[in-house]
């Protein structure tokens, strides 16, 4: 069963952009996102937080965020069972209500310009391809939510650059962002794969694929390669989106890839069919549940 909790009146409204937030049990981090998606320069989205079955106690501490902040936003919810986020996040493309996508995840928090950057360039039977790049575990300590609503990652990012450059696999050059068009066009002349923390697409296209294959049950592949490469084989163009859509990934210990995700990838990649058997379609006999957080409380009407 999977609830659904929206923060406004009218869930139905029309909306441009439907930001798809991939969460699971970490509040500090996602409240830190919010933040960041609360001072977006294109303020036309709602947010779709796509919960992969938190903790009763944090699912209250989102509910009592949701009463306070201006975004207009749901929280997705089902019942902790393993690994799920594909599953969850073909919930979240049907809840959608915007013909435009974009998958972000519960730990990268946002340039202000990020939503504005994939808007500005979606195209259709098109995905654009962002990036990332790794702050230090002393950066992320220090963010509040307070501190990136005023700006503090895009306007101390020098400091911040030298200090990713420490890092083992840093990406700090991924967190400079350009405004020159042909430095864009240069920059973007290779090729990118999907990372499933960043990128755009029309939902038609999703839909398209029968969405993601709910058969990874581990973190890696399932959510980007596996996507990728089906919307590939259905004509889909990836368009890289490098120095754009800047993402600053909050550092934490990565998870363990689950091994069974690379045989059900190479299968999809011998029998080269972009339908998924194991997708939206396949989302039938779930009950779901609507409760409406008082509007007045939540965005100030």
């Amino acid at each position: 069963m999977v609830t659904r909790t929206n923060n406004t009146p009218t869930p139905d409204m029309p909306t441009s952009v439907s930001i798809l937030v991939a969460f699971y049990n970490n509040f500090d981090f996602l409240a830190r996102v919010l933040a960041s998606l609360e001072v977006q320069s294109c303020r036309d989205f709602e947010v779709i937080v796509c919960d992969d079955g938190s903790r009763p106690e944090v699912v209250a501490r989102l509910h009592a965020y949701m009463h306070t902040t201006p975004l207009r936003m749901t929280h997705l919810w089902h019942a902790d069972t393993g690994f799920r986020k594909n599953e969850i996040l073909n919930h979240g493309i049907v809840n959608a209500h915007a013909d435009y996508l974009i998958f972000i995840d519960g730990d990268c928090v946002l340039h202000p310009q990020f939503v504005a950057d994939h808007y500005a360039r979606r195209e259709k039977n098109t995905l654009l391809a962002g990036r990332r790049v790794n702050l230090t575990p002393w950066v992320t300590q220090r963010l509040t939510p307070t501190r990136i609503r005023h700006g503090f990652l895009h306007r101390h990012y020098p400091w911040i650059f030298l200090a990713i450059l420490w890092m083992k696999d840093n990406n700090a050059l991924k967190g400079l962002r350009l405004t020159s068009v042909l430095g864009r066009r240069f920059a973007n002349r290779k090729p990118r794969g999907v990372v499933g923390s960043n990128f755009s697409v029309h939902k038609a296209d999703l839909l398209a694929i029968n969405g993601f294959d709910m058969r990874y049950q581990g973190p890696g592949i399932g959510e980007d390669s596996d996507i990728e490469y089906r919307l590939r084989l259905a004509g889909c163009v990836i368009r890289p989106l490098t120095h754009a859509a800047i993402q600053y990934h909050l550092y934490h210990r990565l998870l363990a890839r689950a091994s069974d995700n690379d045989r059900i990838f190479a299968t999809v990649q011998a029998n080269r069919n972009y339908w998924t058997g194991f997708g939206i379609q396949e989302l039938i006999h779930v009950t779901t549940q609507t409760d409406i957080i008082n509007p007045v409380v939540a965005g100030g009407a």
